[in-house]
């Protein structure tokens, strides 16, 4: 099994974007994607910077993105 990486957000949303997500809004300090083909992927990313996200957030911006942890590892 896979370790999950410990990312910023800022990272995050390179790697979403490199996935085919795009930016649809920003709220304060976070920021919403959906995928440009399917419209049932979709994430939400707390933007801090350059601040690590936790665990726990991070498995669920995988989790809505239908995204394992494999293939955002190679996104990076």
């Amino acid at each position: 099994m896979t370790r999950m990486p410990r990312v910023s957000g800022k990272d995050v949303l390179v790697a979403l974007k490199r996935a085919g997500f795009t930016e649809i809004r920003a709220v304060g300090s976070h920021r919403y994607l959906s995928h440009k083909d399917d419209p049932a992927r979709w994430a939400t990313v707390a933007y801090h910077g350059k601040e690590t996200l936790s665990l726990q957030v991070l498995s669920t911006i995988l989790q809505t993105a239908k995204l394992s942890i494999d293939e955002f590892i190679e996104l990076l």
